[in-house]
């Protein structure tokens, strides 16, 4: 199994410890698939903005849809979702 170096929400500074302090508030925790982004701030920045453009702003399906296919391709991945 491959490891991924992560900085945990004792050790983030800056503009990391920012960003989970909005998780930790927004979800009640750090999910681990945004710890492993944590040695680049700025990427988990950008992909936690594209998740929420993608998942839950407006667009052609609805939240249910959308929730529904990331269950499926979590499921086909055989991953936890």
């Amino acid at each position: 199994m491959p490891f991924i170096e992560q900085i945990d929400e004792d050790e983030a500074t800056g503009e990391l410890a920012k960003i989970y302090e909005s998780c930790q508030h927004r979800m009640g925790m750090v999910a681990n698939i945004l710890k492993i982004q944590s040695q680049d701030a700025g990427m988990l920045r950008e992909s936690l903005r594209f998740y929420i453009r993608l998942m839950k702003s407006p667009n052609a399906l609805s939240a249910a849809q959308r929730e529904m296919l990331a269950a499926v391709v979590s499921n086909v991945n055989d991953c936890y979702y």
